[in-house]
């Protein structure tokens, strides 16, 4: 479903986004969306204090992890070694 939204700009305002709209060949319509979905992009999705208190709590497990020069010969090893059977 399609809600058409209504929105009072002056005369001026309205032809910079005829302009604006124009040099991206876009329609108003299609810039206005496009500008929209934008902006709405910018905003944070969730509380910055929840995402701190995940990546806390993320920090606190203890998982095994290898020497960074081992793993990569490992992985290199792989990869000369060729496709698996």
């Amino acid at each position: 479903m399609s809600i058409r939204l209504q929105v009072v700009l002056d005369d001026a305002e309205m032809a910079e986004i005829r302009r604006a709209a124009r040099s991206q060949r876009l329609t108003v319509a299609a810039w206005v969306r496009h500008s929209l979905r934008a902006a709405r992009r910018e905003i944070p999705s969730s509380d910055a204090g929840r995402k701190i208190e995940v990546i806390r709590a993320a920090a606190g497990y203890g998982f095994p992890s290898a020497d960074i020069e081992a793993m990569l010969a490992e992985v290199e090893s792989g990869y000369r070694a060729g496709p698996a059977p």
